[in-house]
């Protein structure tokens, strides 16, 4: 009886024991501790420019079975029984990071589930279930049935489940398939990237009830030459009445039909940028044939143009007509809690106030996408966006499905952004990373979305050794290099396209304390806040002379975090430590805006 007792007490504490290992973060941050403790993370509404009141969060503990040798979680025909020795994961956090309650290396195989309750308001109406993110293959089954799938680990998806509720309580199950083996989108977060893998959800899980007829996207598209916002509203065949408002006064209102292109007049609209990022509030509702209000959604917009154009001379992009100095930081997004999810909403907004408080007025969000309220806060604080897309990392091999796959994926992504005013340029590749047909493609997202600019290959003069260098496409908006550490060197316009230097930098500080533990490194370094203070100074009056004398138009620099073994960001990776004197990185920032502005006289 002893033996048993103490073999009994000996496997409660290896479990426990296991539990606190998991529950220890390497390098916690100021969020760390009320991401763990939350009952339901990020319960704010997750989709900011399609807004229904009623709805129900579903981030939280879900029961959990993952690992290489589980059952294939790929499209699988019916869902696996879960024993009640299951483990609990914390939804929407990744199982690769602490904050999930799991922290294991690469699953591949992962099998969520939780129970819940429909709320007896939403009697007589349609439910939807929305996922915002998960990598990379989906299939979500309710009360054992399937209810659909999904392919695409950065794009929200939605699935109508109605029919598969009953009272009382139901049980969601999600399969999520993730071999992380490069041929589908994955950025650094792949084979050949350099950070952590993630897999499966890790965005918001929710639902909300909606009518018989109901609103499924709408498209806006400010058009400032003709003072209108273009709106489009997809949903079932019926009547649209929209209202854009300035606080609470009607600046305009339509109505129409769904499925085609209305406009709101928008007379002597008041222009969104960094400098003054202001938004319209937007009001729409879906009528049927007797007058019924059927949905009711809110959003908001910001009238703002971005074009190629020249200004003496020079091609260089344009903002409302103007030339606006572009002074950006890469932001790769990574957490060393929360891998590719910030612990908190609180942590999501950090980064971009952080940004926008150095002085910067760009963020070039690099090699991966973000919930939708991180665009809604660059969209309200004001900070231009370019957006990459994801690298696939072996494109030459089973061409048909891995570039078929990219292209699908990459039209899912903008369409998913298509509505952040702050979302100015499109760049599908980086580095030659995962490249094909970059001329075509370059051409293709420009039709695409012919609203924003296209960077096609941004620092096509860098190359990774195990391929051909696809290179300059020739076409696009910019002709892009990435100097490590520059600025010299930078493109310089051609006579089709502007200037961008799309990374440069890349200066190191070891900060004790506040690293990654891993082996630490960095394009340079200085030992110092102070010298590398001074460094970046330098690199960005050098910067100011490349935009006056020969037309630069954008520099970014690298980076706006430390992450992992990367140590050139402007914060420690847990965001705590400020490596240079933040005042005197805004006056030089503002100082070169200031002087790109002036080009405008």
């Amino acid at each position: 009886m002893k033996t048993k007792y103490y073999l009994l007490l000996l496997l409660f504490h290896g479990l426990f024991f296991q539990n606190i290992v998991a529950q220890t973060a390497k390098l916690p941050t100021q969020w760390t501790n009320a991401a763990m403790s939350a009952t339901v993370p990020f319960p704010e509404y997750p989709r900011p420019q399609l807004v229904r009141k009623d709805w129900l969060c579903l981030n939280g503990k879900w029961d959990y079975i993952g690992g290489k040798n589980v059952a294939s979680a790929l499209n699988p025909a019916k869902p696996i029984n879960f024993s009640n020795k299951t483990e609990q994961i914390l939804v929407p956090y990744c199982p690769e990071s602490v904050l999930s309650g799991i922290e294991r290396n690469q699953e591949i195989n992962m099998w969520y589930r939780r129970t819940f309750e429909i709320p007896v308001t939403w009697k007589g109406k349609q439910v939807i279930i929305n996922f915002d993110a998960v990598d990379h293959d989906a299939t979500v089954f309710v009360n054992g049935a399937k209810a659909g799938s999904h392919a695409g680990g950065y794009s929200s998806f939605h699935i109508n489940i109605t029919s598969l509720l009953k009272a009382g309580t139901n049980t969601i199950v999600v399969a999520a398939h993730d071999p992380n083996d490069g041929r589908t989108p994955s950025g650094k977060n792949g084979p050949r990237g350099d950070y952590t893998f993630t897999s499966g959800i890790w965005q918001s899980v929710w639902l909300e009830p909606v009518g018989e007829h109901y609103i499924r996207n709408i498209r806006l598209l400010p058009d400032l030459a003709n003072n209108r916002l273009e709106l489009f509203v997809d949903g079932d065949n019926a009547q649209v009445k929209a209202i854009a408002m300035e606080g609470s006064s009607v600046v305009s209102s339509i109505t129409g039909g769904t499925g085609t292109k209305l406009y709101l007049p928008i007379k002597e609209p008041k222009l969104w940028s960094p400098d003054n990022p202001f938004l319209y509030d937007l009001r729409i509702t879906l009528s049927d044939s007797k007058g019924h209000i059927t949905d009711e959604i809110s959003s908001y917009f910001g009238m703002r143009d971005i074009k190629p154009g020249k200004l003496n001379g020079v091609n260089r992009p344009l903002l409302n007509n103007k030339f606006v100095m572009q002074v950006g930081l890469l932001d790769q997004g990574y957490w060393p809690d929360g891998v590719l999810t910030a612990p908190t909403e609180a942590a999501l907004k950090f980064d971009i106030e952080f940004t926008k408080k150095a002085g910067f007025n760009l963020i070039r969000k690099h090699m991966k996408t973000e919930p939708k309220r991180f665009y809604y806060w660059a969209d309200k604080l004001g900070l231009l966006v370019w957006q990459d897309m994801p690298a696939i990392w072996y494109q030459h091999e089973d061409t048909a499905n891995a570039r078929s796959t990219y292209r699908k994926e990459l039209v899912a992504i903008m369409d998913d952004l298509y509505n952040s005013p702050s979302i100015i340029t499109w760049v599908p590749f980086n580095e030659n990373w995962g490249a094909f047909d970059v001329k075509e493609m370059t051409d293709w997202v420009k039709q695409l979305d012919p609203s924003r600019l296209v960077n096609g290959n941004s620092g096509f003069n860098n190359n990774p050794g195990y391929q051909k260098a696809e290179g300059d496409p020739g076409n696009g908006d910019f002709v892009d290099t990435h100097i490590y550490v520059g600025p010299y060197g930078a493109s310089e316009p051609d006579d089709k396209r502007a200037a961008s230097l799309g990374e440069f930098g890349g200066v190191g500080l070891f900060v004790r304390g506040h690293m990654w533990p891993v082996e630490n490194n960095a394009y340079a370094y200085e030992p110092t806040k102070d010298r590398l203070t001074d460094r970046y100074i330098l690199l960005m009056d050098q910067v100011e002379q490349l935009m006056r004398y020969k037309g630069l138009s954008v520099a970014i620099y690298t980076q706006t975090t430390d992450v992992e073994h990367e140590v050139n960001g402007m914060l420690t990776y847990d965001r705590e430590v400020e490596k240079m004197n933040m005042e005197m990185v805004k006056d030089v920032n503002e100082a070169i805006i200031k002087a790109g502005n002036e080009l405008n006289k």
